[in-house]
């Protein structure tokens, strides 16, 4: 494609050299440059893309776009200043890809907890409703039934064109998305066309990129505030922040609610380790899904399903079928009735609904032993708030290793332990290694008790000093119980 069409409606500060040149790849890690490239020199948080534009020319980039011009100006390059680049690159990448995102329906849904179950669900219920459907997703991007493993919540701007091009060609009609706060902070959605938006909920998160929670909302609300006015904008009325999410929005305005006045209402029924009996707008339906936080989600999907088109008979009998999706509430079966669970839960809003589900699901003599722990290099001021409430929803707690990434387990585990209680430290033991944890969790379990492993749910690794070495809780749970 020419460069003059890639820059169609960017807003450039100065231009040097050529623009009626043939662009064959966008790219913003110049070790993936190639020649005919333009390179996007991002002034990211880790690294700043300006240091390699040099690397990137010598590899082939023939047009550099940037915030800072290079003190050496290569006469044969083209060089585009920019006041954010990458911004400029969201809408070059949709460009460059001739804006697949407006020939699909795609749905963004945004919040602290429940981004992927939502996205999932909605996958699944629309190609069980007979349509070609995308995701994007924490645990993976899928075509179909073409899995493409995923890095990111949400990836950068030019893969996800990518992507959605890819969908489009394929003949998918929906793409549903999870859109993180990053990915509306750094960019990565501008110049995307969404159909609608989903709000789940906002709890504390990811403060350590975003430095303040009210920081954290804005970015989350910055999606919504971006949404056409051809777009729908459904949020949870239950959560106090679900009105601040639509005050600037173009889009037109839906509410679900277990608690308040929603244009789409349930009321749980029955609750039990199986599944959850709601009314859902009258309706009354069997889910397989199970606790209030996926009632929630239901509700949310449900939802956006009508606003789609759906008829909502259909949609409630097809929902009534779907199971939750990987590492969300996982159950694991022990030969003697031990009761394993295996939950994403890494927020402290997250961990207290799984277990608020469990104390409501147990009966009188069983135990719940629950083993958690908090990733390195992300926000530590949730880390005490995690170990006290698993102390105050569980008979048994072992605090233990996550994803220490590039801390050290000990120093995490110094954090958790700030949050236990003098009266609560009887019940808590320390170990760091995880698999030794979840052994020692299963060895003190006695049958029915149950066993919560909280905070890494669908991952199949583990992330220490920079190496990922594979670990599965669902796995090594199911081995401890065969032990």
């Amino acid at each position: 494609m020419l460069l003059s069409e890639i820059l169609y409606t960017i807003p450039l500060r100065t231009v040097s050299g050529k623009t009626d040149i043939n662009i064959e790849q966008i790219e913003f890690d110049s070790r993936q440059v190639k020649a005919n490239s333009l390179f996007v020199a991002i002034p990211g948080t880790q690294v700043d893309g300006h240091l390699f534009i040099e690397k990137a020319i010598s590899l082939g980039a023939i047009a550099v776009l940037c915030e800072r011009l290079p003190e050496i100006i290569e006469p044969n390059i083209t060089y585009l200043q920019v006041e954010n680049a990458a911004m400029s690159m969201g809408l070059c990448a949709a460009n460059f890809y001739q804006h697949p995102s407006k020939k699909l329906g795609l749905i963004g849904v945004t919040g602290t907890n429940g981004k992927t179950s939502i996205a999932t669900l909605l996958f699944n219920l629309f190609r069980k409703l007979g349509y070609k459907c995308g995701m994007l997703s924490t645990v993976q991007n899928q075509i179909e039934d073409e899995v493409i493993p995923s890095t990111h919540t949400t990836p950068d701007s030019v893969k996800i064109n990518e992507l959605l091009a890819l969908m489009h060609q394929k003949g998918c009609v929906y793409v549903f998305m999870e859109v993180s706060s990053h990915s509306v902070e750094l960019h990565r959605i501008t110049g995307l066309h969404f159909a609608g938006g989903i709000f789940t909920n906002i709890t504390q998160d990811h403060l350590d990129f975003h430095g303040t929670f009210e920081n954290y909302i804005k970015a989350k609300k910055g999606f919504f505030d971006k949404l056409p006015k051809s777009a729908f904008a459904l949020t949870n009325a239950d959560d106090k922040n679900g009105k601040v999410m639509l005050q600037n929005t173009a889009a037109t305005k839906y509410s679900y609610s277990l608690k308040n006045s929603g244009n789409f209402k349930g009321k749980v029924m029955d609750c039990g380790l199986f599944g959850l009996q709601m009314d859902v707008n009258g309706q009354e339906v069997w889910f397989k899904l199970i606790g209030k936080f996926n009632a929630y989600n239901l509700l949310a999907v449900y939802g956006a399903a009508i606003l789609l088109g759906e008829n909502s008979e259909n949609v409630l009998t097809v929902l009534s079928e779907l199971t939750p999706p990987p590492g969300r509430f996982e159950q694991v079966a022990a030969p003697d009735q031990r009761v394993g669970i295996v939950d994403y839960a890494h927020t402290p809003d997250a961990l207290e609904n799984v277990l608020e589900t469990i104390e409501d699901l147990k009966e009188g003599h069983q135990k719940v032993i629950t083993v958690v722990g908090c990733g390195g290099n992300r926000d530590k001021g949730k880390r005490p708030l995690m170990a006290k409430i698993a102390c105050q929803h569980s008979d048994v707690v072992i605090l233990t290793s996550d994803n220490p990434r590039n801390e050290e387990p000990e120093d995490i585990l110094a954090d958790m332990q700030a949050g236990v209680s003098i009266t609560q430290r009887r019940k808590v033991q320390q170990i760091e290694d995880r698999r030794a944890a979840i052994i020692k969790a299963c060895e003190i379990a006695n049958p029915e008790d149950i066993i919560l492993i909280a905070g890494k749910g669908h991952e199949t690794y583990q992330d220490i000093k920079g190496v990922k070495s594979h670990f599965d809780d669902r796995e090594e749970l199911l081995k401890a119980f065969l032990a």
